[in-house]
């Protein structure tokens, strides 16, 4: 089934978020109780609500997004390549310009998102954080009232699953094994909060999400039995 999508109409996304506020101590203090009601069941006696702090991204209610990065194919005859570019900057913006991406480019009845896990997290991580910052949910993410078969997304997450909803494989681990080259990583989802808010690069961030943007294409190509990427099909817009 998935052979017969053409390549050109799938937008392939990732996501870089934080904690919404640096530091615990900079909630007030309405949201630090419910930091901590949120996360008892998680930290268990282990961790102190303020010690748990630093996980806080990865839930919409306690994080921001810091980085949209997408990827799409543009085939010509014979010649294919995949555009990679990333948005950035003030979490509002961020979110305007990913809406307007897809209500201009990504709009049409054929066309598809796909990330890794993303139906999961990106995907209602940035729906989500519309709702907060007041940005209309674009049509591709609206999914109120839809049926599963009408959702518009792909999931490589949900495609090596084969029906054991169970089961998780990290996009890592999915890359090592079906023998897909990456560059060796310069930090980790864990690391992004630090990375942004104490060294202050949000280019090591823009480049750690474009990997994984290029390493979901290059697992769906491998789904499709088809050719991989090279470097020199890839390009930064």
């Amino acid at each position: 089934m998935i052979e017969k999508i053409r390549l050109d109409n799938i937008l392939f996304l990732d996501i870089e978020t934080v904690p919404e506020q640096e530091n615990f101590n900079n909630l007030d203090a309405d949201m630090q109780h419910l930091w901590e009601l949120k996360t008892q069941y998680q930290r268990k006696d282990e961790f102190t609500p303020e010690d748990f702090y630093d996980r806080a991204g990865i839930w919409a209610e306690f994080g921001k997004i810091v980085c949209i990065s997408v990827g799409y194919f543009v085939t010509k005859g014979d010649i294919r390549n995949f555009r990679v570019t990333s948005f950035f900057g003030e979490e509002k913006k961020i979110l305007l310009d990913f809406n307007n991406l897809l209500n201009n480019h990504f709009n049409s009845a054929q066309h598809l998102l796909c990330g890794h896990n993303a139906k999961e997290f990106d995907i209602p991580f940035i729906a989500r954080r519309m709702i907060i910052n007041q940005v209309t949910i674009p049509n591709k993410l609206n999914l109120f009232g839809k049926k599963p078969w009408e959702i518009p997304h792909l999931d490589t997450l949900e495609l090596w699953k084969f029906g054991d909803y169970k089961h998780f494989t990290s996009l890592k681990l999915l890359t090592k094994i079906l023998g897909i080259p990456t560059s060796k990583d310069d930090i980790d989802g864990s690391q992004v909060g630090h990375v942004f808010y104490v060294k202050n690069d949000i280019d090591r961030i823009i480049t750690y999400c474009e990997k994984d943007v290029i390493a979901v294409a290059q697992v769906f190509l491998r789904f499709r039995k088809e050719e991989l990427l090279i470097d020199d099909e890839i390009i930064h817009v």
